[in-house]
């Protein structure tokens, strides 16, 4: 029995997706642990493009058990969106197949109202955020007024929860953020009707992990974002509203860490960011543009465009410390086909000295300049290469660098975004090709 995470180690956008659809075949369960729908896993099977903004990435694997887990904050107008555009590809979704935790916190009107007035307040201080309502509930749920999977199916409940944080918001979107206030009986009716749809689907999700590690079963888990955009350990403010890093797996789970037996990060061979925040290795010129426009960079929920740099190793060791990795894999290595040159930034210089990890203030990450080695690039199209020995010796040696810098082994080399476009190393859930 193995059981597998997979986080990402950069701010997000590394290709989780892809490689969560390949390791399914070896899972029986796949569980997702945290976030919420301002972020999307694309995958392209057979051609077509799917993107899963809530629903475990390896729902499009018939025989597999997809979770939604507590961690998460689930707007279920969104997951019933999502399951029928599913439905609408073929793709079956019945509570046999998937199962929302009754401990989900469910984003309401308001969250979504608050979260894009805030913004808008902001002007030119915009966090970036995705206006989804993803902080303003997980702040509620901190706060102990959130409202959960499992009261959606208690009207009583629902109404009362309801009442009470509709006059606080309604007060805090009129008085204080200029904004129009919402209606009672809309949102209750709203959420009454779609908890009746979700009811067969909300379950005990730690109780059915549980129960399949007890039966030996496979587990996947994965998380959205990357270690970078942690709101504990990435570059705060500029963050995501929960814990990406591999540990929350068992609290947005409900599992004990004994239940992780491998962490595999998800490396992209270069670096991207959507949004506000501290870039140190971005390229604000023509090979940046190259990267861009050869990987295709657009936020898969929000459409926009994607900055990107070269590869940073200091974010690497530093989400490899985070997360406890036990192998990488390497995504959209053939975005670098053509590249004369290929950087990779080994260190930091900040202020006359060498650092090797990410300065937590803002300020003093500013002003750090990254220290490049520099590697001839290749020009062969690699995306139809399957195996290592196939790999141009210059590709092979970029690999190389890289895993002796993060110290532990390769295990999944991407060159495509399709399935069949992957280098198996070693399995994460096998050990073996």
């Amino acid at each position: 029995m193995t059981n597998v995470v997979v986080v990402g180690t950069q701010w997000g956008d590394e290709g989780k997706g892809k490689v969560v659809d390949m390791l399914t075949e070896y899972a029986d369960l796949v569980v997702r642990y945290q976030g919420g729908n301002n972020a999307g896993h694309t995958l392209v099977v057979n051609g077509e493009q799917t993107i899963c903004h809530l629903i475990p990435s390896g729902i499009l694997h018939k025989g597999k058990r997809c979770l939604i887990g507590n961690g998460l904050v689930v707007d279920p107008e969104v997951l019933l969106g999502e399951m029928e555009e599913l439905r609408s590809k073929g793709v079956e979704i019945t509570p046999e197949n998937l199962s929302l935790s009754e401990k989900a916190h469910i984003i309401m009107p308001y969250h979504r109202a608050i979260d894009l007035a805030r913004e808008e307040a902001k002007g030119k201080k915009k966090l970036g955020t995705t206006g989804r309502g993803i902080g303003p509930c997980y702040e509620d749920k901190v706060a102990r007024v959130g409202i959960r999977a499992i009261d959606m199916t208690e009207p009583d409940t629902l109404s009362e929860k309801i009442k009470v944080n509709l006059e606080e918001k309604n007060f805090y979107l009129t008085e204080f953020l200029n904004s129009e206030p919402l209606d009672y009986d809309s949102i209750y009716e709203s959420y009454l009707r779609m908890g009746e749809i979700l009811k067969p689907y909300i379950r005990d999700v730690s109780l059915e992990i549980e129960k399949a590690i007890l039966k030996g079963k496979r587990i996947l888990f994965e998380g959205a974002q990357g270690t970078h955009l942690d709101v504990d350990h990435g570059t705060y403010p500029y963050v995501t509203s929960s814990n990406p890093v591999a540990g929350t797996a068992c609290s947005g789970a409900g599992i004990g860490p004994d239940k992780l037996n491998h962490i595999n990060g998800i490396v992209k061979a270069y670096t991207t960011r959507v949004g506000a925040g501290p870039f140190p290795t971005e390229l604000n010129d023509e090979t940046g543009d190259y990267i861009q426009e050869r990987g295709a960079e657009f936020g898969a929920t929000t459409g926009r465009r994607r900055r990107c740099g070269w590869l940073d190793m200091v974010l690497i060791k530093d989400s490899i410390r985070l997360n406890g990795l036990n192998s990488i894999s390497i995504t959209k290595l053939d975005v670098l086909s053509g590249l004369k040159k290929i950087k990779i930034c080994v260190e930091y210089e900040l202020d006359g000295e060498r650092v090797g990890s990410r300065p937590a203030s803002l300020k003093r990450l500013s002003r750090c300049k990254p220290v490049y080695e520099e590697l001839p690039g290749w020009d062969q199209d690699i995306s139809s290469v399957r195996s290592w020995d196939e790999l141009p010796d210059e590709t092979k040696r970029y690999l190389l660098r890289i895993q002796e810098l993060s110290g532990i082994p390769i295990s999944i080399v991407s060159v495509g975004p399709m399935r069949e476009q992957t280098i198996i190393l070693s399995n994460p859930f096998t050990g073996g090709p």
